[in-house]
């Protein structure tokens, strides 16, 4: 089921329409047509454990170091929701193979998961899962994937729950975007529904992305702070330590092994030389169904890197001489996910990602340290 929005701001008032479609993947679900008046945002807690704001400056060092965390903290994900967008849903019925045909199909990410039984939305269908089936129950290039063939979203479900605690994580449209971001990166996800809490209907799914991007966009209401000029290797934000990365000799099933053990969105590929040569993220992994490669993840680095889309985003890389300004536009510009921080000689000295910046510009000025706990 694709759903789609139609949004005006005058008076936040919104109108979500939800389309039944069959379509060739047996995809049935209707949603009510529903109306909402939203008004400004708050900032509860909507999960336990939400942590009691204590002012820290942090690694910035700056008197104004907390705009951003004011203006993420006045206004509400409502307001990130854009005019348009792509909605898929999933039955916990529909096979696993169809639905992950279905995510490349509609060039999206992720889709929320309903169960017609318990008749509200269950959890959500990611490419986390589809790296899961493939790294769990692939042998060889000989044997099929019988899990990944023949097997429910609720069958699947069932044997993953028993090693996680995959409840779903949401978030109501008049909660802050503050509240937003400590969600996602204190639960290491990149998706969080926004749900409306009346009908129960999901109104969009919110991004790393997105929010930096409406950051992008509004910011410039806000006094641009002296500290957007230091350095990153001053400011020191990212990850420089034990550093995720995998060779261009190495299999692809080796790669989804680092994805699950490290729980890492991309891994930078280098050379004998230790260079980066191309970036593998989570993303690219959905293009084995794409291509339906995904029965030979003997295939090496390299190999896989050649038969992509000339689509996917290449290596975007950043300097420990740049300033963080540099970086956050390129990074918004370039709508990707990190940057590879490497030295003259194009050798990974880092990683700067959304979640890092998310981090240092808007919780830990609160005192929050989401990322580390």
């Amino acid at each position: 089921m694709v759903t789609k929005f139609a949004k005006w701001s005058e008076g936040k008032f919104v109108l979500s329409l939800s389309l039944s479609l069959s379509l060739s993947l047996s995809l049935s679900l209707s949603l009510s047509l529903s109306l909402y008046f939203y008004h400004g945002c708050r900032l509860t807690d909507l999960q336990q454990g939400f942590p009691s704001l204590c002012p820290s400056q942090g690694p910035l060092q700056d008197p104004d170091s907390d705009v951003y965390t004011k203006f993420f903290m006045s206004h509400c994900c409502y307001d990130a929701i854009p005019t348009s967008s792509k909605l898929v849903i999933f039955d916990t019925t529909l096979q696993v193979k169809k639905a992950f045909f279905a995510l490349v199909a509609n060039g999206v990410r992720a889709a929320p998961l309903w169960d017609n039984k318990l008749q509200c939305f269950v959890g959500m269908l990611t490419i986390t899962d589809f790296i899961n089936i493939l790294h769990r129950y692939y042998r060889s290039p000989m044997v099929q994937i019988y899990e990944l063939e023949e097997h429910k979203i609720e069958t699947w479900r069932e044997v993953y729950l028993q090693y996680s605690l995959n409840s779903l994580i949401s978030i109501t449209p008049d909660s802050s975007l503050f509240e937003a971001i400590y969600f996602l990166l204190k639960n290491k996800i990149h998706r969080l529904p926004i749900i409306d809490p009346e009908s129960g209907n999901v109104l969009h799914i919110l991004t790393h992305k997105r929010i930096l991007k409406f950051l992008h966009i509004f910011g410039s209401m806000i006094p641009k702070p002296p500290f957007l000029q230091k350095r990153i290797e001053e400011v020191k934000i990212g990850t420089f330590k034990s550093i995720a990365t995998v060779r261009e000799t190495e299999t692809v099933y080796d790669a989804l092994s680092v994805f699950v053990e490290r729980r890492v969105s991309a891994l930078p590929v280098v050379n004998e030389q230790g260079k980066v040569v191309a970036l593998y993220s989570r993303f690219d992994v959905i293009n084995l169904a794409a291509q339906k490669n995904y029965n030979n993840l003997n295939m090496t680095m390299q190999e896989a890197i050649q038969s992509r889309p000339c689509c996917i985003e290449g290596v975007l890389k950043c300097y420990p001489h740049e300033t963080l300004e540099t970086i956050i536009d390129r990074i918004a510009e370039a709508e990707v996910h990190r940057l590879v921080l490497v030295d003259t000689e194009d050798v990974v000295r880092g990683i700067v990602s959304l979640s890092d910046l998310l981090q240092a510009l808007v919780l830990t000025p609160a005192g929050v340290e989401a990322l580390f706990s």
